[in-house]
């Protein structure tokens, strides 16, 4: 009976797990800048060059993250907080215009290490040097599949050099309580032969406190008090190296293999004080938890691709196979002692062992056809989950280790994804340029949960229309238009039933009978020079049905149970714009703002529907001083809005950060930067439900001083290069419509 109960309740398959960059029609060449390099007599500017920069196309907008002058000491969450409307919390957990249901992509591919619960170490781990742009794909076409959420996308499009001859940097940085990071990049191009690659090191982690106050409604409907502080502390090493080999066949030719692998620690002390007030049924608790918690993670990837050009202009056929992996080990040893002498000391212990593969095989084929481009394309891919937990009990009296049954557990999910996609783009005229396409979408669901001896499987066709549009005003303002259908799938951890023990306070597990989001979204946009500066003005509109939302409940002795459920729907609108310029000759700005209204419809504790709104205005502004040619200052102030979270809201945080970047040399330079430099940065949750109010606060060492050196070797001097500044939207020369902008991200 209950195998099938759990069959009939999974009606919703997980996401598909890999999808292709799109290549626009007609990439054309990037204007020079005619910007002045400033005169220093310390270090003079003698070679202008022509600089490339991303340019918004018709389906995303791109955004140059590779001259921020942070760069060389920062992480992949600390180029992505740079992005308009995308936030990066010190967990790792990502944000896009409110939403945490975001895809992350590498170079248009997914990759294991930047899924579940890999994703965010990895980001506080990767290196922003690494990552030449980022694409924003709020509504991701045809060529996108549904995996890992199926929301909108970001793709770290990483850094390649195809220049002839040697080039190699190396990057040293040392910051407060030990920490440190260091890395070494380089690339080799000769004929047909091109090999580049990289190794780094990192030292570092966010050390935190916990406050949480909750009152919970007893059986006889009194309220009861009980709370909650925590510290967590622990540095952790993280390790990684990546290479690729580029042959040139010939001029129509080219085959590329990759390989990364990835290594990092995850130890930890934590204390817990908890008290919990007294019920009818049991008295007050007043004890303290010891976690002392060893672990690795290890990651790594390979892949190969073919890259064919045709006869006729833009044909060209892609072919790509990628294989990732992941896997997370830890285990915590936990020791309870409690103030009243009427309770024993108590000590356990937690295993937990997780892992991720994911193999990627995906064919595109794109060509001239009726006075526009044809684009088709396959995906064949395979997504293994596998999560197994064992939770033992020491007897106090005998240190007799018991497995408790309750708190252990063995699941695993198997996923295979066939899909197809087509799309056309055609240039009406001048003016106007289309981009329509469709995807269709086979998923096979295989669940096996070992610990129950359960196994179900399930089998889904999807289909997803998109649409995009575009109008030239003039020569410098652009009209845009996109609508996009998705679909997010639950994921393996939202499906398994069995309860996950996260501390004494704490518990969650998932639901088998979640339905999938459908979700539509709508974008109006609008892009043009004001006094000057590159302005992109955005209006949207996100419609979900069924939206998976958290819910919260109490079970006996006051522990939360935190699971999933399907509300009866959600939508959210609002409007973001991005200015980017020069004020003057030495002060770049960068910012961006968005003003969001949310709306949520769920069940409430009694079985009624409720709904719940809030407005929320989010926004970032960066500006660049150029002192002089070899000293430029960055500062930057981050503020994230209130957001709705199930039963609850996350409230509104802000950080600041300032940066200086020192010419020593020409190949030398040396920078400091300060992280959260008022030590501003919280995480605060609330709940107010009919029977649970609570407010979770977490705060975090953010304020943390990075000096560092950054050596080039080979290559052109750095002295006869104009430095240009960060920005965060399209490139002078007015936006593109369909058509325009730069090269697809390859690999």
């Amino acid at each position: 009976m209950q195998k099938i109960l759990l069959s009939a309740c999974l009606a919703s398959p997980l996401a598909a797990l890999a999808q292709t960059a799109a290549t626009p029609a007609n990439p054309p060449a990037t204007k020079p800048s005619s910007a002045k390099p400033i005169v220093s007599s310390t270090v003079t500017p003698v070679v202008e060059v022509a600089a490339e920069r991303p340019t918004n196309r018709i389906d995303r907008q791109v955004y140059d993250v590779k001259s921020d002058v942070s760069s060389t000491n920062g992480t992949a969450a600390d180029a992505l907080n740079n992005v308009p409307s995308v936030n990066v919390d010190p967990d790792g957990t990502v944000t896009l215009r409110g939403s945490t249901n975001v895809q992350i992509l590498v170079d248009g591919k997914p990759s294991a290490m930047l899924q579940g619960e890999n994703r965010g170490a990895t980001l506080n781990a990767m290196q922003a040097d690494d990552i030449e742009s980022v694409e924003v794909i709020n509504n991701p076409g045809a060529q996108f599949g549904n995996e890992a959420g199926g929301g909108p996308i970001l793709n770290l499009v990483m850094r390649r050099n195809r220049k002839a001859g040697g080039y190699a940097s190396l990057n040293a940085n040392a910051g407060v309580a030990g920490r440190y990071n260091s890395a070494f990049s380089g690339s080799y191009n000769e004929g047909a032969w091109g090999v580049q690659g990289g190794v780094h090191v990192r030292h570092d982690g966010r050390n935190s406190t916990g406050d949480d106050e909750r009152d919970s409604l007893d059986s006889r409907g009194n309220w009861v008090h009980s709370s909650q502080r925590s510290t967590g502390v622990g540095l952790n090493d993280m390790a990684g190296a990546n290479t690729s080999v580029n042959y040139n066949a010939s001029a129509t030719d080219t085959y590329t293999a990759s390989a990364n692998v990835n290594a990092r620690t995850n130890d930890q002390h934590a204390t817990d004080h908890y008290i919990n007030g007294a019920t009818a049924l049991l008295p007050l608790t007043d004890y303290v938890r010891a976690t002392q918690r060893q672990g690795d993670a290890r990651n790594f990837g390979w892949g190969t691709r073919y890259d064919h050009k045709g006869e006729l202009p833009n044909e060209t056929l892609k072919i790509d196979l990628r294989v990732s992996a992941s896997e997370n080990e830890s285990d915590n040893h936990y020791a309870n002692t409690y103030a009243s002498g009427n309770l024993p000391d108590t000590r356990a212990t937690q295993h937990n062992n997780s892992s991720i593969r994911i193999v990627d095989f995906t064919g595109d084929y794109e060509r001239p056809l009726w006075g526009g481009s044809a684009k088709a394309g396959y995906k064949i891919a395979t997504n293994t989950n596998d999560a197994e937990t064992a939770y033992t009990d020491i007897n106090p009296y005998t240190s007799l280790v018991t497995l408790n049954p309750a708190r252990s557990n063995h699941y695993q999910l198997e996923e295979t994804v066939v899909a197809l996609y087509g799309s056309y783009q055609l240039r009406l005229n001048d003016d106007w340029g289309v981009l329509a396409g469709l995807r269709s979408e086979h998923t096979a669901l295989d669940i096996h949960q070992y610990t129950s001896n359960v196994e179900a499987s399930n089998n889904y066709l999807n289909f997803m229309p998109s649409l995009f549009a575009t109008y030239k005003l003039s020569e410098a303002s652009t009209l845009r238009f996109a609508y996009a259908r998705r679909i997010r799938r639950p994921t393996a951890s939202d499906l398994n039933p069995y309860v996950v023990y996260r501390d004494e306070f704490n518990v969650t597990s998932g639901n088998p009978q979640l339905k999938p989001t459908k979700t539509d979204s709508f974008e109006l946009g609008y892009e043009t020079k004001l006094m000057g500066l590159e302005t992109n003005l955005r209006s949207y509109y996100r419609r979900d049905t069924d939206a998976i939302v958290d819910y919260r409940t109490l079970l006996a002795n006051n522990v939360l149970l935190t699971t999933r459920r399907n509300g009866e729907g959600s939508h959210s609108s609002g409007l973001e714009f991005t200015m980017s310029g020069k004020l003057t000759p030495e002060l770049t700005l960068n910012t961006s703002g968005n003003l969001m209204r949310m709306q949520q419809t769920s069940f409430n504790d009694q079985g009624l529907l409720t709904t719940r709104t809030a407005n929320s205005l989010s926004g970032r502004v960066r500006l660049n001083y150029a002192y002089s040619a070899a000293t430029q200052i960055q500062m930057a102030l981050q503020m994230q809005g209130k957001m709705l979270s199930g039963q609850g809201y996350r409230s509104p945080n802000e950080t600041f950060n300032l940066s200086v970047r020192q010419m020593l040399t020409p190949r030398l330079s040396m920078l400091a930067t300060v992280t959260d430099l008022f030590n501003t940065n919280k995480m605060q949750t609330v709940v107010d439900s009919d029977t649970l109010r609570e407010t979770n606060t977490r705060r975090f060492d953010g304020r943390v001083f990075y000096l560092g050196l950054s050596y080039r070797f080979g290559g052109p001097n750095k002295e006869n290069s104009e430095q240009h500044e960060p920005r965060m939207g399209p490139p002078q020369g007015g936006p593109g419509g369909p058509g325009y902008g730069g090269p697809p991200p390859q690999g």
